[in-house]
């Protein structure tokens, strides 16, 4: 008698994911950072003054670096035959007593007010933002040394001693003004980093990560920083625009950007006792510095709002509908179980 074997059963395949399955825990929290992402910047696009912050300053960018190519006047030209010309199709903004075309200076001002305060927000954010957070996750005598040194900086005249300063490093690379400008304007905000991050080290995150054995400079890097991401951006772009219009009072005065190279603090400077006569000489640089402000002050309060959901602004405006109170929907009415009409009326959500 002969036994006959049966054939060997191949694996079973793995089922088919089913639609609507549910997805695994590891893609959680990439999709509620995807979904926070997109929530902020709904609420970004809702605010209609920081659009028009966003739009006035891709003007003044594309007026900085655009305009110079349009223009067949350079900023250290000279036209002898046009002295205190008002604007015309030669000159658009008209040109100074020395016969420079003043467009040609505006934008080449504008260039380097706004390097410089994109550098000095950079700089100072992130300056602040690493003392801040060093101070308060290590304390000891690390807390005290940096509290010390932003106690005594806090106290000084940061514009007299950049004032004074500054005929030392005449002639330099324009960078050394950046630098005097950042190293007295990170203080406030690294007393507030201090802050947060005394708050946060005792959190369980944090002390996870410490019992694990993570580095220190990984735990502030990755878990205590990224905490503070709405503050740091809200910081960098403010710092922006206190550095340009920093950076516009002190040329103003002669201590910043000096000749032959120019910025809207000497465009404007150079403008003012003309303000009355030649209206052009002072308006067009200054209208151009007061919009860098407006627009960046708009974009702040913009990612404020996006940013905090608690703000005044972040809150949705409900529409009333035709026929019905605001802020509720009523549904016709449904038969339950026991056949008794049940009225459901759900309020609609901020978002």
């Amino acid at each position: 008698m002969s036994l006959q074997q049966q054939p060997a059963l191949e694996p079973e395949e793995a089922p088919a994911a089913a639609v609507g399955a549910p997805v695994p825990a590891a893609s959680a929290p990439a999709r509620a950072r995807s979904s926070r992402s997109r929530l902020t910047l709904r609420r970004f696009a809702r605010n209609r003054l920081a659009l028009v912050g966003i739009g006035l300053l891709v003007l003044l960018f594309l007026l900085a670096w655009v305009g110079p190519l349009v223009d067949k006047w350079g900023y250290d030209d000279l036209d002898f035959d046009s002295f205190l010309q008002s604007p015309s199709g030669n000159h658009w903004f008209g040109t100074d007593q020395a016969g420079s075309d003043l467009f040609a200076q505006t934008c080449r001002g504008l260039q380097k007010s706004l390097i410089i305060g994109i550098l000095v927000g950079l700089i100072v954010t992130t300056l602040a933002a690493v003392t801040g957070a060093c101070a308060g996750y290590f304390g000891g005598w690390v807390d005290r040394v940096i509290m010390w040194v932003v106690d005594l900086l806090l106290v000084m005249p940061s514009f007299l001693l950049i004032a004074v300063l500054s005929p030392v490093f005449q002639g330099a690379t324009w960078l050394i003004f950046v630098v005097l400008l950042a190293a007295f304007s990170w203080m406030i905000t690294a007393r507030v980093i201090r802050s947060m991050t005394q708050t946060l080290k005792d959190r369980e995150f944090v002390k996870a990560a410490k019992y694990l054995g993570v580095p220190t400079w990984k735990i502030i890097g990755r878990h205590i920083l990224p905490s503070m991401a709405s503050l740091l951006i809200i910081d960098a772009v403010i710092q922006v625009s206190v550095a340009i219009i920093g950076e516009s009072g002190l040329s103003y005065f002669g201590f910043g950007i000096q000749p032959p190279d120019v910025s809207l603090g000497t465009v404007i400077a150079a403008g003012t006792s003309s303000a009355t006569t030649y209206q052009w000489l002072f308006w067009f640089p200054a209208a151009c510095l007061v919009m860098v402000g407006l627009a960046i002050a708009f974009i702040g309060d913009g990612l404020r709002d996006a940013l905090d959901p608690n703000a005044a602004g972040a809150r949705a405006r409900i529409k009333k509908p035709r026929g019905g109170k605001a802020g509720s929907r009523t549904r016709k009415p449904s038969s339950g179980p026991t056949g008794v009409p049940a009225a459901r009326t759900e309020s609609l959500g901020a978002e």
